[in-house]
């Protein structure tokens, strides 16, 4: 019989809004590290931001979009033109061939334009539900939470939202998060595991929620 781990019980809504607040306080507007001009240029930004870093993205996509930020500039460089473009991040073959297949249909199916819907936008080539989550906060103002490792580790390691998957965190998040935080969440949260609590030696000595986290394998 396959045992099912119980998870923590999520922190209460008192240090829900002690945390945000910190965190608001320190960054009141988060941003995406990806660079973008408009939501098509954030759809392929994200896309092929799988498995590489924002700062390589960047690198390739300021040559990239300044040559092609619409779908069908995309669809005239061809697959050739955006492997030329994008060769230096891992996977490029496949996500020059998502970029251009995902171009596609954005101007058959949708007029050109990208569709303000999870389930629109995930029937793209390359475009998973956090792709998608992240389009619609940060291109639509939509409260989606975009659950990526640092979200799930600092999800589950500070217990605002704990979760056996990304899929259990991303609810907890939109469960436990008082919603006058919502629209940020996951900005803050990304930035916080990217920056602070990191994955192998947590700078705890630095963190703003330092007293109101409850790791107990603090670094400091």
């Amino acid at each position: 019989m396959v045992q099912i781990r119980r998870l923590p019980q999520p922190l209460p809504f008192a240090q829900q809004v002690a945390i945000f607040s910190r965190l608001a306080e320190a960054n009141p507007k988060p941003v995406t590290e990806l660079e973008w001009s408009n939501p098509f240029t954030l759809v392929v930004a994200v896309a092929l931001s799988a498995q590489a870093t924002d700062v390589s993205v960047n690198k390739a996509t300021k040559g990239l979009f300044a040559v092609a930020d619409t779908p069908q500039k995309m669809l005239a460089l061809g697959v050739e033109g955006v492997t030329e473009y994008v060769k230096t991040i891992g996977l490029f073959r496949q996500k020059a061939k998502n970029v251009i297949a995902l171009s596609r249909i954005l101007v058959d199916d949708f007029g050109g334009e990208v569709p303000d819907s999870r389930a629109a936008l995930m029937t793209l080539p390359g475009v998973g539900r956090k792709t998608a989550n992240v389009v619609l906060n940060t291109a639509f103002g939509h409260p989606a939470q975009a659950v990526d490792t640092h979200i799930f580790r600092v999800g589950n390691r500070t217990r605002i939202a704990p979760g056996r998957d990304v899929d259990e965190v991303e609810r907890a998040i939109e469960d436990n998060v008082p919603a006058r935080f919502q629209d940020n969440a996951h900005h803050w949260l990304i930035l916080h595991g990217r920056y602070i609590c990191q994955a192998r030696r947590p700078r705890c000595a630095v963190c703003p929620i330092y007293d109101l986290c409850p790791y107990e394998e603090k670094t400091a």
